[in-house]
């Protein structure tokens, strides 16, 4: 299905620039951006993977992971084929590394919806491989999303143009997860991107009325140095606030990282480390991923330490919180979009 791309500017002899994500792409006839979702045809530009799903399930929330958002719900999750990012290491390599395929199959956005109230799921996902290469699709399916009462959610690199980010926000964007890889020489090394436009994506996407989380992969060798962790957790204090989930999740070999002799598994006692550097810098709420059973996964008071949600991996096993998302103990309140009173959620 050939739908012309939402954002690009015409220069001449046919040329166009993308505006999709930062990079900005020029291309000329018949060039296809870096990503591989976007080409010139006959000076104009269209996206090559409106509604072409490469993966489609029902995940909890908690995988995305959202933490503070709607807890214990289910999201009908796509994502497409190919990436804006270069990460070696990638987790998705399968489907991120891919250009899309041939052929016209997709999904309309009202099938989307009916699969996923069909699924009971609270709300929709664009995830996987980097949305913001979805933006067309995504821009069809909110809407849609919120007038049967499901939220929407983007699990991103953030690499997206401040246009792609109002056009997602005028649509319904709910929540976003940015992925924050690491400090700007490890971005730009590593993802071949400047981590500044993550940065700014992730604030406005706050200041829109966004809900937001944070993610850092940490990968031994990239970004596991306490200066690194620090540097993240105080911007995000001084940026997007201090009650503003950071997850810090467990590396695995992968992609060309893959060999496990070269690049092993994060260590755990690395990851509580990154942890408590976090909450030095003063945030309220640092998570641990990718380690299943660890008490990091579960959400605690800021203000007397009290267990507020439990968590087993991506389930919610207990949610504590009363009336108004407050902690039983103290009376504080979590910022928490969606809470539920329920326990075991």
């Amino acid at each position: 299905m050939s739908v012309e791309a939402f954002l690009y500017e015409t220069l001449p002899e046919g040329r166009v620039r993308c505006g999709t994500c930062c990079h900005r792409c020029e291309l000329g006839l018949g060039q296809e951006g870096f990503c591989r979702t976007r080409r010139n045809e006959a000076g104009r530009l269209y996206t090559l993977v409106w509604g072409k799903v490469a993966g489609l399930s029902a995940n909890p929330i908690e995988k995305k992971p959202f933490y503070h958002f709607y807890p214990g719900t289910k999201a009908l999750t796509m994502g497409t084929w190919s990436c804006n990012f270069t990460c070696p290491w990638c987790q998705n390599c399968a489907i991120s590394k891919v250009p899309p395929p041939p052929g016209n199959a997709v999904l309309e956005p009202a099938e989307f919806i009916r699969l996923a109230l069909e699924k009971g799921c609270a709300g929709t996902s664009f995830s996987f491989n980097e949305p913001t290469l979805l933006l067309e699709y995504a821009c069809a399916v909110f809407p849609l999303a919120r007038e049967r009462g499901l939220y929407n959610t983007y699990v991103t690199n953030g690499y997206m143009t401040p246009e792609a980010l109002e056009l997602l926000c005028r649509a319904g964007l709910d929540a976003m997860n940015v992925d924050i890889k690491g400090d700007a020489d490890a971005v730009r090394r590593w993802c071949g991107a400047e981590v500044g436009r993550v940065w700014e994506n992730a604030s406005k996407a706050k200041r829109e009325g966004v809900h937001v989380e944070l993610t850092t992969l940490v990968i031994p060798g990239v970004n596991d140095r306490e200066e690194a962790w620090r540097e993240i957790a105080g911007r995000i204090v001084a940026e997007l606030g201090p009650e503003t989930p950071w997850h810090v999740t467990r590396y695995h070999p992968a992609y060309k990282f893959h060999h496990p002799r070269y690049v092993p598994p994060t260590p755990t006692a690395v990851l509580e480390q990154a942890r408590e550097a976090g909450l030095a810098e003063g945030l309220q709420f640092v998570y641990l991923g990718n380690l299943p059973g660890h008490p990091a996964q579960n959400t605690y008071c800021p203000g007397c330490a009290a267990v507020l949600i439990e968590r087993d991996l991506f389930t919610v096993t207990a949610n504590y919180l009363v009336a108004g998302n407050r902690c039983p103990g103290c009376g504080r309140e979590i910022p928490l979009r969606g809470g539920s009173t329920s326990s075991p959620c």
